[in-house]
């Protein structure tokens, strides 16, 4: 098994890893949108937002690289969080992140890790199959974005969605309280509302939207997203948590050391 799937502690920041080298590819030239027999684009395919598919170890070339794109995601901002959760975000380290202990990642932050997805569509529902920690999600279509009574709050949600034009809408709720939705410590509460945008590019890249909701940690929506791009020669395969995870206390002593170094 190769080792793409190793190490969830240091997915923080995956998304920071992509190469301005790529971007400064040209750009492949614009084509029609694929369609599905009813006529929706037609997202099916594998698709990855970053990460270890972009830069090589100790800078050659990527093993599957990802092909460029001109199109970009939303301007990083930060979380407008509440005093209180600003706070409560500043006394989290490496060792607390849920992804540590192989708990899902959540939504948004999933979308992002370094670890290619599948999408399966039909005109019913949108499967997502993540390799990230084996998760999936499945979106039933529904015109009125209407979710069941009786949800129990989880790690990924409950999604349903439609179609707004050329844009498949998610609409995310009934979150418990345990991810992260960004980077180090980026907490929510479970009032936590995900909507959630993809839209196929005429570049074959899939843009993704999220704008996030939380009344009990933010003072205002916040948005995030990444361009998916189709890894080459690149299929979405078994992840172990367990397997090459660090160990935790191994990564304790070393930031203790660090910080005695400091002082």
């Amino acid at each position: 098994m190769r080792s793409r799937s190793a190490r969830p502690i240091l997915m923080l920041g995956a998304t920071a890893l992509l190469s301005t080298s790529v971007f400064a590819q040209s750009a492949p030239a614009a084509k029609p949108v694929p369609r599905t027999a009813d006529g929706k684009p037609d997202l099916t395919g594998t698709w990855q937002a970053g990460g270890v598919s972009i830069t090589g170890e100790d800078g050659a070339p990527p093993l599957h690289p990802l092909p460029p794109t001109k199109y970009r995601p939303p301007a990083r901002q930060p979380i407008p969080y509440q005093e209180w959760a600003a706070k409560k975000q500043k006394t989290f380290t490496v060792l607390d992140d849920p992804t540590s202990k192989c708990l899902l990642p959540g939504v948004p932050r999933i979308v992002g890790m370094p670890m290619p997805l599948e999408i399966v569509q039909t005109p019913k529902e949108v499967v997502i199959l993540y390799e990230s920690f084996r998760a999936y999600r499945r979106i039933p279509i529904n015109e009125k974005l209407e979710h069941p009574d009786d949800l129990t709050p989880t790690w990924m949600g409950d999604s349903v969605g439609r179609w707004e034009g050329d844009t498949l809408v998610v609409d995310v709720t009934a979150f418990n309280d345990k991810t992260w939705l960004a980077g180090l410590g980026s907490i929510h509460t479970d009032k936590l509302h995900v909507v959630e945008r993809y839209h196929l590019n005429d570049d074959d890249t899939l843009s993704y939207q999220a704008t996030v909701e939380d009344p009990g940690a933010m003072t205002k929506p916040w948005v995030t997203g990444y361009v998916l791009r189709r890894p080459v020669d690149v299929r979405v395969e078994e992840y172990e948590c367990i397997e090459n995870n660090p160990d935790n206390d191994h990564i304790r002593k070393a930031m203790e050391l660090q910080n005695a170094k400091k002082q």
